[in-house]
């Protein structure tokens, strides 16, 4: 009896330019990431990229489409171009795209049928914490259950959900990331913000392996007060910052302040290339919930900036995984364990050169 052949599946092509070693690419591209503010889509067409590829997302009624940022007609940057209705409309020619990337409408032939060809390739996407995700090389039009990192407190109604306006980076997102989990820099990176310049020592601490990378509860007499603040320094107060990491380049912080004050952040390191990095931040809290959500942007701003100054100075630009390739303290443990799970997911060098 014959057997059924077995068809392969076929691999989405490398975006031109590419950065990315290309087998790490195709690891990356199987991972959800954010690409936009949910509040930014609608009035415009929005353009971005991730992992190289160019990517216009728009809405068609309550469908957010995200597509290839290009037109097949003569190949201007739907970015360029204006949202009309349910619609995205080349500033070329006019044509016109609808849900699914579907072109609806050529101006120049209105009563002729529209070619295959001349719809978009799209990538699915999916709401969550105020941002939109996608996948480029996806199973299914949804995400699998864990394919988007969990955020505690984000749903529950006495906590705040705040979306901080995104910031780049001109480094690497596994570099931007390793610096969100690093607890030993606070005292010389943050003292603009919230650390203390004489409070540097970093207890002892064990991450712990998770389904989708790990955990580490990290306990320290570091406050997370703003600097000037009336509430600064709690005599004999130990803060517990809760560090949640699902690889490749997302990580949750649960600090728990005095009292049942909660504050959580997530980092979602959004690789636009392997050399920059669009970083997310969704934040819950269930504090200060009466204070202007402008005063948290700008405070989150100037911690995300003094964090960026670092990674974009940082040498090599790559996250080295040989463990031999750079010196390591006992601070690190979370750095290590993130870059072993890198290594786990088939990652090697990152940069294509």
């Amino acid at each position: 009896m014959a057997t059924a052949a077995v068809i392969a599946p076929v691999r989405p092509a490398l975006p031109l330019g590419c950065t990315f070693d290309p087998e790490d690419w195709y690891v990356l591209a199987r991972h959800w990431y954010p690409v936009a503010l949910a509040r930014e889509v609608g009035e415009k067409p929005v353009g971005t990229r991730l992992l190289d590829q160019p990517l216009v997302i728009y809405k068609s009624g309550d469908e957010v489409v995200v597509a290839t940022n290009v037109c097949p007609h003569r190949g201007v940057p739907l970015s360029l171009g204006t949202q009309q209705g349910d619609s995205v409309v080349c500033p070329y020619h006019g044509l016109r795209f609808g849900g699914g990337g579907k072109c609806v409408h050529v101006p120049a032939h209105p009563a002729r049928d529209i070619p295959e060809r001349l719809h978009l390739r799209t990538f699915p996407s999916f709401e969550r914490y105020g941002l939109i995700w996608t996948c480029l090389d996806a199973e299914g039009d949804a995400p699998a259950a864990g394919d988007i990192p969990d955020m505690p407190h984000w749903d529950e109604s006495e906590f705040q959900q705040i979306t901080c306006p995104w910031i780049d980076i001109n480094g690497f997102a596994g570099r931007q990331l390793e610096g969100f989990l690093d607890v030993a820099h606070f005292a010389f990176v943050h003292t603009e913000t919230f650390a203390d310049p004489d409070n540097a020592e970093v207890p002892a601490y064990a991450p712990k392996r998770t389904e989708y990378g790990f955990e580490a509860e990290y306990w320290s007499s570091v406050g997370n007060y703003p600097i000037g603040v009336s509430q600064r320094g709690v005599p004999g107060f130990n803060w517990l910052r809760h560090f949640r990491c699902h690889l490749p380049f997302t990580a949750t912080l649960e600090i728990h302040f005095p009292g049942t004050d909660r504050l959580v952040i997530m980092n979602a390191a959004s690789p636009v290339s392997a050399r920059v990095t669009r970083l997310f931040a969704p934040i819950a809290r269930n504090f200060d919930t009466d204070l202007p959500v402008q005063d948290v942007y700008d405070f989150n701003q100037r911690i995300f900036e003094e964090d960026k100054a670092i990674v974009e100075a940082q040498m090599p630009e790559w996250l080295p995984l040989d463990p031999t390739d750079e010196a390591h303290i006992p601070a690190d443990m979370s750095s290590m364990t993130y870059r072993r799970g890198l290594k786990r997911l088939g990652l090697k060098r990152f940069f294509g050169y």
